[in-house]
């Protein structure tokens, strides 16, 4: 038996709304897991890299064994219903760049799960996917648009659930990713953040997201800018991310530009924009991180409604 599923990328933070505002795109990774008839097979997991960006070094160095993050959701659903897996051949089929702040470990353990719960006829349902799509990433703010799509205001509750809430994005806000060609480990995007912030900080957030909440109602541009403020992670994020302070620099006074974020824990780049002078924008970026030797690859991308989907059950 074999089934696939098809999961969109992700984006998160979008300034403010460090670990709970997340966005899907129309970027995908594609898992597929089979149940293999020979006994004693064990786990076998294959990555194939269909993107650009996606290095061999990066390719080279994704645990293809039991330590994969895929095969730890997998297990974990299996032995939420008294289960261990056994024989399963898992390939990935990576277009979303891999340690670029797209949400690609997100897509891996959200499709790993779906794949699986197909296998054991749905013993999980949404609710179930989500928590353990979450204690596996460590936070919902990327698994929870990869399986429902679109713009999601997202918590993790004390119990371990998930509370989420569909956000509209205005069909007129241009989002506009710009994929530098270095990596940069999660875990070291992490390792560089307070674990305590100043009271005026924690303050500042709050405001600025619920001003996020605020002008997506009320397609509000001039608060948007606002809104995308954030002093609980770029600002120490800063100089992991070699150009970012001066590509803010530079575009905070274009006309057509709402504000330029990190995308998730970088080093990806999210700008947010309107109207119709996307050229010339990609070109203060690419030329900004030129100055810096750096190459990137920039795509206005709309967002992905939908999420995952499962593709092939046979």
């Amino acid at each position: 038996m074999k089934v696939s599923v098809k999961v969109p990328a992700t984006t998160a933070n979008f300034g403010s709304g460090f670990d709970c505002i997340g966005m899907a795109l129309p970027i995908y990774n594609t898992i597929t897991i089979e149940e293999t008839v020979l006994p004693g097979t064990g786990i076998e997991i294959n990555v194939i890299a269909e993107s650009e960006s996606n290095t061999d070094f990066a390719i080279e160095h994704i645990p293809k064994d039991e330590n994969n993050i895929i095969y730890k959701a997998v297990e974990m659903l299996y032995n939420s219903i008294g289960q261990t897996p056994s024989e399963l051949k898992i390939n990935i089929k990576s277009q979303i760049p891999i340690a670029k702040g797209l949400g690609s470990s997100a897509s891996i353990i959200v499709g790993g799960l779906m794949a699986a719960n197909e296998l054991l006829n749905k013993p999980a349902d949404e609710a179930a996917l989500l928590s353990i799509a979450t204690e596996v990433e460590g936070h919902p703010d990327n698994v929870t648009p990869a399986i429902v799509g679109g713009l999601v205001l997202t918590s993790l509750e004390d119990d371990g659930s998930i509370v989420y809430k569909k956000l509209p994005w205005p069909e007129e806000w241009h989002i506009t990713v710009c994929i530098p060609d270095y990596e940069l480990a999660t875990d070291i995007s992490r390792s560089v953040l307070p674990q305590e912030v100043p009271m005026e900080d924690a303050t500042f957030n709050l405001r600025r997201t619920a001003m996020f909440v605020e002008a997506l109602h009320t397609k509000d541009a001039d608060l948007m800018k606002l809104a995308l403020q954030d002093r609980l992670h770029q600002q120490y994020r800063m100089k992991l991310v070699p150009g970012l302070q001066d590509i803010i620099e530079n575009l905070k006074h274009e006309e057509n530009v709402i504000g330029t974020v990190l995308s998730g824990a970088g080093p990806a780049i999210l700008m947010i924009s309107q109207r119709n002078d996307l050229d010339r924008l990609k070109s203060i970026i690419s030329e900004t991180w030129a100055n810096y030797n750096v190459k990137t690859q920039i795509y206005t991308l709309d967002i992905e409604n939908e999420g995952a989907k499962v593709l092939e059950l046979n």
